[in-house]
């Protein structure tokens, strides 16, 4: 199960069975985002709550926050690897980063 909130998407859940609480962190951060509640309603205010209160010190510091996923990425792959994505991207009348994507997209 995962959680979104003004494009920050939850990690892993955990669960407490001695104090009966859930709880997790923002995914994707090098900045800690935690959260916790005891129920699903507990833990999806908590979730936001964590969230805009985050933004509000980044906002009050006149720091940039965090972003989880710029939708940048650099992926290293054997020469052939390249020319054999590059040589179907070209064949779709694409760009190998739309070619990657629809990749990434299909994947179950």
């Amino acid at each position: 199960m995962t959680m979104e909130y003004k494009g920050y998407v939850s990690g892993p859940i955990d669960f407490d069975p001695e104090d009966g609480t859930f709880s997790g962190t923002v995914a994707g951060l090098s900045d800690v985002i935690h959260f916790e509640g005891g129920g699903a309603q507990d833990l999806w205010d908590s979730f936001r709550g964590s969230i805009d209160e985050y933004l509000a010190i980044c906002a009050e510091k006149g720091r940039t926050p965090d972003k989880p996923f710029s939708g940048k990425m650099l992926v290293r792959a054997t020469p052939e690897l390249h020319r054999k994505a590059a040589l179907r991207a070209a064949a779709e009348g694409i760009s190998l980063s739309q070619w990657v994507a629809r990749q990434i997209d299909a994947a179950p």
